[in-house]
């Protein structure tokens, strides 16, 4: 699986950000290992607090797991590969805590560490944690038979989903998915020799190019919004200028800006105003069923675990009802009885404990299948909603072409002066 990690600060925003339900179909803190705290919040705020008896301003390590699109992890398989993470980076024995999040028929796993080490009283280093992580992810896909993705294959490809924060936020600002928006800006790039040739691909899907303050070459949409073509064509500033030259000649971001304002008609707002409620008011249905199904995932969830829970508790009293007390005990104890009793119930509550974790993870793979067919309902909808969006960008170049047009015959015109022929 992809493993991504970073040292961080910031504990409640961390654990607010885990224990989402918002934005996830489902929540789960699978581990909680080594904190005074039952709760995550709880449990982070404690890392914070020994941090403050050190200089490390970083306290966290902060671990995503990503399994393969097609593949469903299970809890010992999210378990394994932060077990292997944790030895590899020298993290060892340091409190963990383990998140696990379902959206969209996919499953994906969050790992947190301490860095603090309580007897040091000082961070714990993580030299080339990155290359470290990259050379497990390659070894999780081969230990399990998983194709490699390009990126780890040659270690030189960046993947197409590995957007920063930034990228990812002005996206969803947007309502458009990050990918569909990197998507157009590659296949632009792609098309073109030159600067003309990438305005106008740009504009077939309804971009602008302008010249930045700071950031060189830059796109508007049609709302204004400013994007860095080097960021989202995933180039390097001094290749884009090597095949655009120079931006002195183009408009300026406020300028271009104004351009767009001024060229896109009321009626062409509008137009687009419809477009994007009517995609909105399309998925009420999915959403409203992907609402139920979740609802009654969860209470099936909750079940297993009352169950699960009180079963528990009836099985640690037979287990502990097994161990003699009084003289009978000091007997036993006398007789190596008692650590007989002691191995034999702590097998037996290990068995236990896997039985009850295949239980959860057999519900959860069931419920996956059926959260995976509603997410191919959502995904045609959204294939249906990109062609639209593909036809506005045309219709908006058309808008504009024309607007542009009637506006240099307007200037020509003007300079000829007034027709006083009769």
């Amino acid at each position: 699986m992809i493993l991504k990690g970073s040292q961080r600060a910031g504990a409640t925003a961390l654990a607010d950000h885990l224990m989402n339900d918002r934005d996830n179909d489902h929540v789960f803190l699978l581990e909680l290992n080594g904190f005074i705290s039952d709760d995550l919040n709880g449990a982070l705020l404690e890392t914070h607090a020994i941090s403050k008896a050190t200089q490390c301003k970083q306290f966290m390590f902060s671990l995503s797991l990503n399994p393969p699109k097609d593949h469903i992890a299970t809890e010992e398989e999210f378990l394994d590969a932060a077990d292997r993470a944790e030895k590899l980076l020298g993290l060892d024995g340091q409190p963990r805590a383990i998140v696990v999040h379902e959206k969209e028929g996919r499953r994906h796993a969050h790992a947190v560490w301490s860095r603090i080490d309580a007897d040091e009283m000082k961070a714990i280093n993580l030299p080339h944690f990155e290359n470290k992580l990259r050379d497990l992810s390659r070894d999780l896909f081969l230990d399990h038979g998983w194709v490699l993705p390009d990126g780890l294959a040659t270690y030189g490809n960046k993947s197409p989903l590995n957007f920063t924060l930034e990228e990812w936020q002005q996206a969803k600002r947007q309502g458009l998915d990050p990918r569909e928006i990197k998507q157009a800006f590659q296949q632009a790039w792609e098309r073109c020799d030159n600067q003309i040739g990438f305005k106008n691909a740009l504009e077939d899907r309804g971009y602008f190019l302008a010249r930045g303050d700071r950031r060189g070459f830059v796109a508007l949409d049609v709302d204004g919004n400013v994007h860095s073509i080097a960021k989202w064509a995933g180039l390097k500033a001094k290749d884009v200028n090597a095949k655009l030259g120079s931006p002195e000649n183009l408009p300026s971001v406020d300028v271009t800006q104004s351009n767009i304002r001024s060229k896109v008609s009321h009626q062409m707002r509008d137009y687009i105003g419809q477009i994007k409620d009517r995609q909105n008011g399309d998925l009420d249905p999915l959403r409203d069923q992907l609402s139920d199904m979740n609802n009654a995932h969860r209470s099936e969830r909750n079940k297993l675990n009352d169950g699960q829970s009180n079963r528990w508790t009836e099985e640690t009293k037979v287990r502990s009802d097994r161990l003699n007390k009084g003289l009978r005990g000091l007997f036993d104890r006398l007789t190596g009885t008692h650590r007989g009793i002691q191995n034999s119930n702590a097998k037996e509550a290990l068995a236990c404990s896997k039985r009850d974790q295949k239980q959860r993870d057999f519900m959860v793979l069931e419920q996956m299948k059926e959260r995976r067919a509603l997410q191919r309902e959502f995904q045609k909808l959204r294939r249906k909603h990109m062609k639209d969006r593909e036809v506005i960008a045309q219709k908006v170049k058309q808008a504009l072409k024309v607007n542009q047009s009637q506006s240099h015959q307007f200037v020509r015109s003007r300079n000829r002066g007034p027709d006083l022929s009769i």
